[in-house]
C-alpha cells in the first residue's frame, strides 16, 4: 500500500510538477499517464522523497489552508530561498509563514527553530515568539530570537 498527497488542477499539473521539482532538491519526476480523454492526465513526482500525484481534470475547486505542505527549514537562508521560490511568478504571501504559490497551493515555510521556541516549557518565552510570528508573513528568525530573549 502507498499513500500519496493528490493535487487536482484544472490544466496545469505538469507545469506544477516541473516547477516543484525545480525548487526542491532531491526531487524527481516519476512519470505521466495520459487518460483516454486528451484533456485528462495524471502526473507523479517526488519532492524530497515524498511521492505526489497530480491530476489535470478541469477542477474549479480552489485550494485552501485545510491542506498545505510544510517546508521545515534549517536557517534564514533556506527559509528565504523556499519563500522566494514558492511565491515567484504570482504566489501570494500569507500571515505566519504561509503562502500560496502561483497554482494556488498552500505552503508553510517554517524554520525548525520556530517550532522549538513555541514548544518551550517557558510559556512566557513561547508566547512572545507567537506574538512576533503573528506580525510576520515570511518568518524572520532574528526577530523570533529577539522576542524569545525578551
Amino acid at each position: 500500500m502507498k499513500i500519496y498527497p493528490h493535487l487536482w488542477f484544472a490544466s496545469r499539473a505538469e507545469e506544477a510538477m516541473e516547477f516543484y521539482t525545480s525548487v526542491f532538491k532531491d526531487s524527481r519526476i516519476l512519470g505521466r499517464i495520459d487518460l483516454p480523454d486528451p484533456e485528462l492526465s495524471v502526473v507523479r513526482f517526488e519532492l524530497g522523497g515524498l511521492p505526489i500525484a497530480a491530476l489535470n481534470a478541469h477542477s474549479r475547486v480552489p485550494y485552501n489552508e485545510a491542506f498545505s505542505f510544510l517546508v521545515e527549514t534549517g536557517d534564514q537562508t533556506e527559509t528565504d530561498y523556499y519563500w522566494n521560490a514558492l511565491t515567484s511568478g504570482g504566489g501570494k504571501e500569507q500571515p505566519c509563514g504561509w503562502l500560496t504559490d502561483k497554482f494556488g497551493v498552500y505552503w508553510q515555510v517554517t524554520p525548525t527553530i520556530l517550532l522549538r521556541m513555541v514548544a518551550d516549557p517557558d510559556k512566557e518565552k513561547a508566547g512572545r515568539v507567537l506574538q512576533a510570528m503573528y506580525k510576520m508573513k515570511k518568518i524572520v528568525i532574528a526577530d523570533l530570537e529577539q522576542a524569545y530573549r525578551g
